[in-house]
């Protein structure tokens, strides 16, 4: 019992580790998505081979009419609809089945952050979560990996303890002067709540 002497990976790592075009989309999504290092794109699509084969599974179980396979397709549905994977309405399995990598990239803290201006770039986004200056709701989350459920997006805000909760940051003008050069924050974000 207790703690395992060595932890497991939770990632599959390539099995050619050297292919060209598989390189230059890795690259892509790196620079893109802001990531630190190709593990942690290889985490986000080993979480998507995981909710994959579970469709699968499901899909063939729900043909043999199991009782059980709906129930569980019901939760799965639900769980990533909560998790903002899925449009909230009435998605299928097949919604599951059509999911890309950059699905789940989306879903991190750090683009997030980014997503809703409260960072300059994905990067900055990372190193600014890591410092601990954002929290959601009352907790400060310092991991840019977390993946964010739909519900708690729009309670993402600078911790009050931080330095750049104060709208005089020198930090935080320089971002607003970047976001009116460029027209202003984007539209699917909503402007970031104001401190009382």
């Amino acid at each position: 019992m207790g703690d395992p002497k060595f932890l497991r990976r939770t990632y599959d790592t390539p099995k050619h580790p050297w292919e060209a075009g598989r390189m230059d989309e890795e690259r892509k999504l790196l620079e893109k998505y802001g990531l630190k290092n190709k593990r942690e794109l290889w985490k986000a699509q080993s979480i998507l081979r995981g909710l994959r084969r579970q469709a699968r599974d499901l899909q063939a179980r729900l043909r043999a009419g199991e009782p059980q396979a709906q129930r569980e397709t019901a939760g799965l549905l639900q769980r990533l609809s909560r998790l903002g994977l899925l449009a909230q309405g009435n998605p299928t399995i097949d919604d599951v089945l059509a999911l890309t990598t950059e699905d789940v990239l989306r879903r991190r803290f750090e683009w997030v952050v980014f997503h809703r201006d409260l960072a300059p770039t994905p990067r900055g986004a990372r190193q600014w979560i890591v410092h601990g200056h954002f929290s959601i709701g009352d907790h400060r989350v310092t991991r840019p990996g977390y993946l964010v459920p739909a519900a708690d997006e729009a309670r993402i805000a600078y911790t009050p303890t931080s330095p750049l909760s104060d709208d005089d940051h020198s930090q935080r003008a320089s971002l607003r002067e970047r976001l009116t050069a460029r027209g202003g924050p984007s539209e699917a974000a909503p402007a970031p709540p104001q401190e009382a």
